[in-house]
């Protein structure tokens, strides 16, 4: 009972104030002057009548597909990289592609470097699974890059044989860098596994494919550029020094 009688004494007070406040504005002529500028600030906003400009498509001839009408679809023009024959010869599985040709300055810019190769060709051109670069590699005595037979595999670039699949393609500057193989002693090995199926059969414990690909379906972050951290380590390759981390990181969790 108590709260609800000062509750109900509030109430009075507040009222009174009230009264008090607005009878003191209304001797100084303040209450006129408020509601003036209530008016002022609260007046409607002028609306705007939005009008479409009418498109007149009566001076320009209707587009239909001639597919619709029955007409055989044309060819507006060869691709860019490949011609019509070359195409055929692709799809007829023969030997080479003849009719496509690459300037004697490419060639001769082929051999400048036998790391990743210097000449970019989508077709001819196999990718590595680490540096995903097209290019034609820089081997002397390669038949696909250097005389386009296109059923030829590339010298510059390794072939698993486990998978024989993209992930066993490197070209000779990843291998090394990242690896640690020189692409002779991969070549002459019939038996050579990618790094990507050595990790997956365990043949080297915390051996893993360092490529981006593979790091994010391991949910690591990309190295990068981490060669030259690797060898001033000591480390022979990147793929070294992540092996090296990973087991040390594994000791750690056994303590």
């Amino acid at each position: 009972m108590g709260r609800i009688k000062a509750c109900s004494d509030y109430e009075e007070l507040r009222n009174a104030r009230i009264l008090e406040n607005q009878a003191r504005l209304a001797s100084l002529g303040l209450q006129k002057t408020l509601s003036e500028l209530r008016s002022l600030t609260s007046s409607p906003k002028s609306e705007k009548t939005h009008f479409k400009r009418k498109v007149d498509y009566s001076a320009t001839t209707l587009r239909r597909s001639g597919r619709l009408r029955g007409k055989p679809p044309q060819s507006e023009g060869k691709l860019s990289y490949l011609e019509d024959a070359d195409i055929r010869h692709i799809l007829k599985g023969k030997r080479g592609l003849r009719g496509r040709e690459i300037s004697e300055e490419a060639l001769s810019r082929r051999c400048e470097s036998k790391g990743r190769g210097s000449v970019y060709d989508p077709v001819f051109g196999i990718s590595c699974h680490f540096c995903r670069q097209k290019k034609l590699c820089g081997e002397e005595d390669c038949k696909r890059c250097g005389e386009m037979e296109m059923d030829q595999p590339c010298a510059g670039k390794t072939d698993c044989s486990a998978c024989h699949s993209s992930y066993g393609i490197l070209c000779r500057a990843c291998l090394k860098v990242r690896y640690g193989e020189e692409m002779e002693e991969v070549k002459s090995n019939k038996n050579w596994m990618c790094p990507h199926c050595i990790e997956e059969k365990g043949v080297k414990p915390y051996w893993i494919c360092n490529s981006s690909i593979c790091l994010n379906k391991r949910k690591m972050v990309p190295t990068g550029i981490a060669i030259f951290r690797a060898r001033n380590m000591g480390y022979k390759s990147v793929a070294h020094l992540l092996m090296d981390e990973l087991q040390r990181a594994a000791e750690k969790r056994r303590l």
